[in-house]
């Protein structure tokens, strides 16, 4: 769709995926503004990804309406947690425990 200076209300874009650079470069070319509060040098971030953004995309906003984006998820949400060994361990036998059910017709042998 093709914004005229004219248009009112614009569509917010899909941002989050998008490095810092390209988001302000979408978002400018949509006819809207970033903030970014989770990072105060938000101009000079060039790498960092959009991990999150509000309004959603595809929502009409006025022209030149602030768009919140996020680069870190924070430590309540995502990301790939600790990576310590589960103790205790599991026990063992996969689907093979599983299938052994009492009365089970359908019984592996061991």
């Amino acid at each position: 769709m093709q914004i005229t200076p004219k248009t009112p209300e614009v569509r917010v874009p899909r941002l989050v995926g998008l490095m810092a650079v390209d988001a302000r470069e979408t978002a400018e070319a949509q006819g809207v503004l970033l903030v970014a509060p989770d990072r105060p040098d938000f101009l000079r971030t060039v790498v960092d990804y959009v991990v999150r953004q509000y309004p959603p995309p595809g929502v009409e906003v006025p022209r030149g309406a602030l768009v919140t984006v996020w680069f870190d998820l924070g430590d309540a949400e995502g990301g790939a947690g600790v990576r310590e060994p589960r103790l205790p361990r599991p026990p063992s036998g996969g689907m093979r425990r599983e299938l052994d059910e009492p009365g089970d017709p359908f019984v592996v042998p061991h």
